[in-house]
């Protein structure tokens, strides 16, 4: 067998591999958490916390329903795109590209076994990404972005 018809093989069957860990597999720089809540109800209670802690909600993009308009399926799956210059502009002070990953995305989205998963993009990933990974801002947003999703995937007793 050639080495190139090796090398596509080889690619074709990680790619399968990895497919088969569904949605719920965690892709480089992701953090992803479980929800009890269905996908509509993670999104409104994120929001709805986002808003609380001061931060705007810019756009909600319901990835489904796009599917839907061109006669596709998807699971629900929604980007709830937000963020506060407060702590967006000293993050891309260390590196103006930082930009591209701003402003921040929450992921949720349903896989396959009907579980919700709430995700985003890990912002010391961002910061690596970007050559500035001792960017002082990115320990705060990243403890604030944990406690945002641990408080939205709380149980409904600490509502």
């Amino acid at each position: 067998m050639p080495i190139l018809s090796r090398l596509t093989l080889l690619a074709l069957l990680v790619g399968m591999n990895g497919a088969a860990f569904g949605a719920s597999a965690s892709a480089d720089g992701l953090i992803s958490t479980q929800s009890p809540y269905s996908v509509a109800e993670t999104v409104e209670r994120f929001e709805k916390r986002a808003q609380d802690k001061g931060l705007k909600i810019f756009a909600v993009v319901e990835h489904a329903q796009g599917a839907a308009e061109v006669d596709m399926t998807l699971r629900p799956t929604t980007v709830v795109i937000f963020g506060n210059p407060k702590g967006g502009t000293p993050f891309m002070q260390c590196a103006q590209t930082v930009g591209i990953d701003l402003p921040l995305k929450a992921l949720v989205w349903e896989d396959a076994a009907g579980q919700t998963w709430m995700g985003y993009n890990d912002p010391a990933y961002i910061a690596k990404r970007h050559g500035v990974p001792d960017c002082k801002p990115v320990q705060p947003i990243s403890k604030a972005l944990a406690e945002l999703t641990q408080a939205t995937v709380a149980e409904k007793e600490s509502d």
